[in-house]
């Protein structure tokens, strides 16, 4: 039996940003990459600057490699809550 994913909000995602305790949002999904901050080519400054965030934008217009895309399966952690989005969204319509 398949384990359930874990569902963050933006900001449960937005607490996580020390080098011990540093998850990034990439493409709605979750990771944690603490473990990994040390082992980046561009360096741990270039995820921190963006720690607890969503990088989706960033990670893009690096161009990663097909290689630390599948990295990303290693330390995933779980997906952005789209019900949390689409509140949001309604609220915002609202309230203009």
């Amino acid at each position: 039996m398949a384990a359930e994913t874990k569902t963050f909000t933006i900001n449960e995602v937005s607490q996580h940003k020390t080098r011990d305790d540093c998850y990034i949002i990439i493409r709605d999904k979750v990771y944690n990459v603490s473990k990994f901050l040390d082992e980046h080519p561009g360096g741990d400054d270039v995820i921190m600057d963006m720690a607890g965030e969503d990088t989706t934008e960033a990670f893009d217009d690096v161009g990663h490699s097909e290689e630390a895309n599948e990295m990303l399966a290693a330390i995933f952690v779980g997906e952005i809550s789209t019900k949390v989005s689409l509140s949001y969204a309604c609220l915002t319509s609202w309230v203009g």
